[in-house]
């Protein structure tokens, strides 16, 4: 019973607490209900396939999931529809799989210095935490109760601090009759194929972005934490079947799939089994899990779209202080490569677009341009 329970506790956490970024990155880019509904829906079964199949095949709780840090990175993106960034989406899963066939470009990715990855990342995401509070000025009374449940949920568990933000604001919602459930009818789940259009502009601005943040902020603390509790995961293999799995649902709207960090650490630890090798079934039950996910997908998001704005913003926002924290300290964590990280935080941060490509690719370009500068001065001082 231990295992079954971290496995739905993983799925509740991972699905709770990053579905409303999701919701936010699908209006970024005009997506219709039904294309929302097939988007989370494929991203539930690029989830929980590589999971089952993972887990299966070496034995051990191969947990994936889909990129939150991603879906923040397509949200902030402009000027770009569906078939746009499912072509970028496209190009990104390919760069995931070479990175699995390929050694020297896993190596090269390796070589970008990881304060300027995590400034990128940070730069993205600090937009919809700073969105929590541009929200408590319109709505008050919502945002204020789910910024004290999490801050104090979270004192006892970090994991459960945005569900217990979202438990409470559903209830406000519900209670005080601010949720509106949509008109029209419910679908229960659904898969719509977006043929993509592949241009320049949305390849730089989110397909290279997503592939680096995810292999950055996704995969490589995935693998950690299995390192971290004892296990040996196939790197090579792990990538190639989550890169596949994202190439797979990406024409259904599944922006990627990667590795676990926060959902694995929940199953790979003692409380799951004490015998390290039983611990590879949570990972099953996680996939079959996120398979029912998948089966009443239209009925969730209508249920998420049925509550105010604010608690979604608000619940979105929560979600990523985490992810912030990490990707600041990362930033800020070399002295040598500290006044880069900062211009790639800001150009991130900021709502810049050159030549129709976002303040991400643009973000990595400034970070790196600067390191090298700052490297030659280094040089010809060290020469003078």
């Amino acid at each position: 019973m231990s295992i079954v329970f971290s496995a739905l506790v993983a799925v509740f956490v991972g699905f709770a607490a990053s579905v409303a970024v999701i919701l936010s990155a699908a209006q970024a880019l005009g997506a219709t209900p039904a294309q929302t509904v097939s988007w989370v829906a494929a991203l539930a079964i690029g989830t929980a396939l590589p999971s089952i199949w993972l887990s299966w095949r070496y034995r051990m709780p191969m947990i994936c999931a889909w990129s939150t840090p991603g879906a923040a990175l397509i949200a902030a993106a402009s000027g770009f529809d569906m078939a746009s960034a499912v072509g970028a989406f496209l190009l990104a899963a390919v760069l995931m799989m070479l990175t699995a066939a390929f050694r020297p470009l896993g190596a090269l990715i390796e070589r970008i210095p990881m304060p300027i990855a995590s400034a990128m990342l940070a730069g993205v995401i600090f937009r919809f935490v700073a969105a929590v509070f541009d929200e408590m000025r319109a709505s008050p009374l919502m945002v204020l109760p789910l910024l004290a449940v999490f801050l104090v949920a979270r004192l006892f568990n970090p994991f459960l601090g945005v569900i217990a933000a979202l438990i409470t604001g559903i209830a406000i919602s519900f209670l005080g009759g601010l949720a509106h459930w949509p008109a029209g009818e419910v679908v229960l789940t659904g898969l719509e194929f977006v043929t993509p259009r592949f241009g320049i502009a949305a390849m730089l601005g989110i397909g290279v972005p997503l592939y680096l943040v995810t292999m950055a902020a996704q995969n490589l603390p995935g693998f950690a934490v299995l390192r971290a509790a004892g296990y040996s995961p196939p790197t090579a293999p792990a990538l190639f079947a989550t890169g596949f799995a994202s190439l797979v649902t990406a024409p259904f709207g599944a922006h990627m799939s990667n590795m676990a960090a926060i959902s694995a650490s929940i199953c790979t630890g003692g409380d799951t089994h004490p015998d390290p090798a039983q611990r590879w079934k949570a990972g099953v039950i996680y996939g079959f899990s996120y398979l029912v996910i998948a089966g009443c997908t239209g009925l969730l998001i209508a249920l998420l779209l049925a509550l105010p704005k604010a608690l979604i913003v608000a619940v979105a926002g929560l979600g990523l202080v985490g992810s912030l924290t990490g990707a600041l300290g990362q930033a800020m964590s070399s002295d040598r490569e500290r006044f880069a990280a900062v211009i790639a935080f800001a150009v991130a941060a900021s709502s810049l677009s050159l030549f129709g490509v976002g303040s991400a690719f643009w973000s990595l370009v400034a970070g790196l341009s600067v390191l090298t500068l700052d490297a030659l001065a280094g040089r010809l001082r060290a020469r003078s």
